[in-house]
């Protein structure tokens, strides 16, 4: 009992208005890739911008052009990492940058079996020297949480450089069960920032409803 309360503390729904639209537009069939891509930015800034609330912050004076006053800003003392899964999380890259011009991009390359349904690595940017491993803050984007199994291989990466999994946070859009339930199974301690938790997953390993291949259509592929 301990434990799911753990896993649903952890887990944040993130859902508006905006972020109802963009998840409709994403998942019509019909709607073509510059509308699958427009609605899939929208709805990232979103997201990152909730996954962000951890970030410690430090005050600082400045100056504005009439007076002089104390604000919060994010330390400089840390060091944020964003690493998008290949490919479909590529689409997180760019408004990451505009948010956190500071943070360094690791990619992470994997594709999925479509027999066993496990992730085969084919890239990987992550092996950099941790000097602090708590000053770190690992954002890993993936749009679509369906097994889990490659999620599960991303926090693995910077798990074992010594990073806490309370500072480490996952990004995704959509959403299975199975596949919330693996991830935290194994680190019950990172923060998952979803859209949407749908039914589950079919024979293939897609979600259900989902939104089809999320590679494939942010790309045209």
């Amino acid at each position: 009992m301990e434990r799911r309360k753990k896993e649903n503390r952890n887990l944040k729904i993130i859902s508006n208005p905006i972020v109802n639209q963009s998840l409709c537009t994403m998942r019509d069939k019909n709607t073509d890739t510059q509308g699958v891509r427009l609605a899939a930015r929208k709805l990232t800034r979103i997201l990152l911008y909730e996954a962000t609330k951890n970030l410690p912050q430090k005050e600082i004076e400045i100056e504005t052009p009439v007076a002089k006053c104390k604000e919060q800003t994010i330390d400089d003392e840390i060091s944020i990492i964003i690493s998008p899964i290949l490919r479909a999380g590529l689409i997180f890259t760019d408004e990451a940058v505009d948010i956190l011009p500071q943070a360094a991009i690791r990619h992470i390359g994997m594709y999925r079996d479509e027999k066993t349904l496990k992730p085969v690595w084919y890239y990987n940017k992550v092996p950099m020297p941790v000097d602090n491993p708590k000053k770190y803050y690992v954002y890993i984007t993936d749009p679509m949480l369906a097994t889990g199994n490659s999620l599960c291989e991303a926090i693995k990466l910077y798990v074992e450089k010594g990073i806490p999994e309370t500072n480490i946070c996952c990004v995704c859009m959509i959403s299975a069960p199975e596949g919330i339930e693996a991830v935290f199974s194994k680190f019950p301690d990172i923060t998952l920032i979803v859209a949407a938790v749908d039914k589950g997953l079919n024979e293939r390993g897609y979600i259900i409803p989902g939104m089809g291949d999320a590679g494939d259509r942010i790309f045209n592929t």
